[in-house]
């Protein structure tokens, strides 16, 4: 009896230390589960801190052109062009910042399904067919990973006599 008294109080006493080693590894975890998060949201405020400088920017310049164009004697009209494309300019420069780089495409290039969303067809010459005739809205990549494709219009040749002139296409 005293064998089993003495192998039981050994085993309890066994128990009690990995039940003590498990609940420090369950500590470590814990605190290293804060630190991670809080290295985390420490690099995310870094990295959201240009790109918020450039927002601000882009903010006072929208408020002061707005409060200039709703003021009594407004800028011409012609103005609205140039501005509107200078604060795309700058927007685009700050999700440049975030690694979305503008996708360089202009027409003449040929339709790439993978960088270019097709929005319509435009009758061209057949020099020109499969080729993008005009680029409606920017596509944005971060290296070779293509973030929105660009919406163009892309030329297709006349055919057996059809006119596919501004046909809808998806």
């Amino acid at each position: 009896m005293e064998e089993l008294t003495r192998l039981l109080t050994a085993l309890t006493e066994t128990v009690r230390r990995e039940h003590d080693r498990a609940a420090h590894r369950e500590e470590v975890i814990d605190r290293l589960h804060t630190e991670n998060q809080r290295l985390r949201h420490g690099l995310l405020e870094e990295a959201l801190t240009p790109v918020r400088a450039g927002l601000y920017r882009l903010h006072d310049t929208a408020a002061r052109e707005a409060a200039r164009w709703q003021a009594s004697d407004p800028p011409p009209a012609a103005l609205a062009g140039p501005l509107l494309s200078a604060l795309a300019d700058d927007v685009a420069e700050v999700l440049g910042r975030t690694g979305a780089e503008r996708v360089g495409v202009k027409p003449g290039d040929a339709y790439d399904p993978a960088v270019h969303r097709p929005v319509e067809t435009r009758t061209v010459d057949a020099d020109a067919d499969g080729t993008v005739v005009e680029v409606l809205v920017d596509g944005f990549a971060q290296g070779e990973r293509v973030l929105r494709k660009a919406s163009v219009v892309v030329g297709r040749a006349v055919t057996d006599g059809k006119d596919d002139d501004d046909e809808e296409s998806e």
